[in-house]
């Protein structure tokens, strides 16, 4: 069983415990369920965006903790007053030390800016949680989901409000994009064995129909990489344990951003 794997197989425990506690009809009649989330497909609609969604995330099951010490308030205030166009944070409190405190706590400091909910999405429920948690934006993993699957849970999130990220690895992932996905992550790393392959992120965010936002993630240390992947047909770029590693998130991010409004087109 390789981590993706068991990844799922611990999801699917703690949905079924959760449902026990609250169910799906009640998380969807808390006053949380009806607010307002935020377009993060409007912010790229802007011209100085960064296009940077920066990650607040504290541990990793191939790096094992970064950064446990930084405050999430601290982190998350940074990243939204210079400029991250959204905010994502890690939910998953078994392999990435995450939990859905996280994410309510980031909606407090984030002033305003999108949040992402980065997570191992299988079902409905998540979705909700990730509503009324604060999140205005879903991650959808097309590695973990039958393309049926990602319409579904892709469908539900767009009727909640929310908009949805897809992730793919691969050509045969395509199959799972659909009308209800918003943004399409390529993931420059691969699950199953944790390699990083930029060139093969490129080939595929080519073959992504046009209309969706595309997304590099993983693997992005430095603004030359930005620029190239920005270059190669990328509209947006995922960054989070580059800045996580940090004695200082906030200011690596802050510094980041400067660096790559200085450099040349």
């Amino acid at each position: 069983m390789n981590i993706l794997e068991q990844i799922i197989a611990v999801k699917k425990q703690e949905v079924a415990a959760a449902k026990k506690i609250v169910s799906l009809h009640e998380l969807e009649k808390t006053p949380a369920y009806a607010r307002q989330a935020r377009s993060v497909v409007s912010m790229f609609n802007h011209k100085r965006t960064t296009g940077i969604i920066a990650e607040f995330k504290k541990a990793s099951p191939s790096k094992g903790i970064i950064n446990d010490r930084t405050p999430l308030e601290d982190v998350v205030e940074a990243y939204a007053r210079n400029g991250a166009v959204a905010i994502s944070v890690l939910t998953d409190q078994q392999f990435f030390k995450g939990s859905l405190n996280d994410l309510k706590r980031a909606r407090m400091a984030a002033n305003g800016a999108p949040l992402l909910r980065k997570d191992f999405i299988i079902d409905e429920y998540q979705v909700a949680e990730a509503k009324v948690a604060g999140a205005d934006l879903i991650l959808l993993i097309a590695a973990c989901l039958s393309p049926e699957r990602v319409k579904e849970l892709a469908r539900y999130a767009k009727a909640a409000g929310l908009e949805v990220l897809l992730e793919i690895h691969n050509e045969q992932e395509l199959v799972h994009l659909c009308d209800e996905v918003d943004l399409v992550g390529v993931n420059n790393r691969d699950l199953k064995t944790f390699q990083v392959d930029l060139e093969h992120s490129i080939r595929l965010a080519s073959q992504i129909p046009s209309g969706k936002i595309r997304i590099a993630e993983s693997g992005i240390h430095s603004v030359e990489t930005v620029r190239h992947l920005g270059a190669s047909g990328f509209d947006g770029f995922l960054i989070g344990e580059h800045f996580m590693k940090q004695e200082d998130p906030g200011s690596a991010f802050k510094a980041f951003i400067e660096a790559l409004r200085q450099m040349p087109a």
